[in-house]
């Protein structure tokens, strides 16, 4: 199992990644955290942006589906439902079973699945594990709490990396 924690590609948000980025990916699976990823931890309800992406992937063909190391499954619940959107809760990332259950659920393979989210032990690490391509975003609504940002802060160096490599055109 490969051991990497540099994203294919940084970005700012998550409006970034386009029907015609993921296309040009090959791209049939997108799975995506939820927490500053998606929208700030203190947001209790996906905005009007986030239903737009989400509508403009679906109609792309893309599938999105949650997949979350939260605690609460309340929230991810909630903010599912409303997006109408599948997930894989409790997902220990990043242990590859979660990502390898919502490739399952969704029928699509690795070689067609990319990660997006805010961080690089969870997210990134797992995605580069479960060998699918790690895109990784700034957290929305900025790093909260002291321990995130340290976490931010030993980002910086892989984030660098992974910017001036951009593997991805």
């Amino acid at each position: 199992m490969p051991f990497s924690l540099i994203p294919h590609q940084v970005l700012e948000r998550y409006t970034q990644v386009t029907p015609a980025l993921l296309e040009r990916l090959g791209v049939r699976l997108l799975l995506c955290d939820l927490d500053y990823t998606l929208a700030p931890k203190s947001v209790p309800q996906p905005d009007g942006t986030l239903h737009t992406w989400l509508e403009e992937l679906r109609q792309a063909g893309v599938t999105v589906m949650i997949l979350s190391n939260n605690r609460s499954s309340r929230r991810v619940e909630t903010f599912c439902r409303e997006l109408g959107i599948r997930y894989v809760g409790h997902a220990g990332k990043p242990r590859v079973g979660g990502y390898r259950a919502a490739m399952e659920q969704a029928g699509i393979p690795a070689e067609q699945t990319a990660m997006l989210g805010d961080k690089l032990l969870t997210d990134v690490l797992g995605a580069r594990r479960s060998g699918i391509l790690a895109l990784m975003v700034e957290p929305l609504g900025g790093p909260v709490g002291a321990w995130n940002h340290v976490l931010h802060l030993l980002q910086r160096p892989f984030k660098a990396i992974a910017k001036r490599r951009c593997t991805i055109s």
